[in-house]
Order: C-alpha cells, then structure tokens, then sequence
C-alpha cells in the first residue's frame, strides 16, 4: 500500500508572551489565563498553547495560584 498523503509541516506557534514584552502574567488576570485551560479544568500543554517553556512555567504556576485563591475552578461541575 503506497501512502499518497504529503505531510504537512505545522506553522510553528509562536510565544504570545515573548511577542508582547509589554504583557505580564499575574495569577489576578483571569481572562488572559482562561485561554490556557481546556473545558474540563486542565492546564494545555506547551505544544499547544505555544508558549516557550519559560512563560508555559509561569503560565502554570499562575493558575495554580488562581485556583488556590478561587478565582478558577479545579474541575468543572
């Protein structure tokens, strides 16, 4: 069987956090981290988020901290 699909090479994602130097993360900006979490309550993976490990680190810890003051939620209901 001859397999005829090209593969496609994907657009690298690129950093929003490294593109923007103005923006910041902070556990109180519950918005900008919504982006971050699946429907069920998890945390997305850098490769798919496409931040750069540094901000994906930061990124994580400011949802934990949003989560420990309940401002978001652990799972959804």
């Amino acid at each position: 069987m001859v397999n005829n699909r090209r593969k496609r090479k994907a657009k690298k994602k690129v950093c929003a956090f490294c593109a923007d130097k103005n923006s910041r993360i902070n556990y109180k900006e519950i918005q900008k981290l919504k982006k971050y979490i699946t429907e069920r309550g998890k945390i997305l993976p850098r490769r798919i988020s496409g931040n750069c490990s540094i901000h994906q680190k930061d990124v994580t810890i400011a949802i934990k901290r949003a989560r420990h003051m309940a401002l978001l939620p652990y799972t959804v209901d």
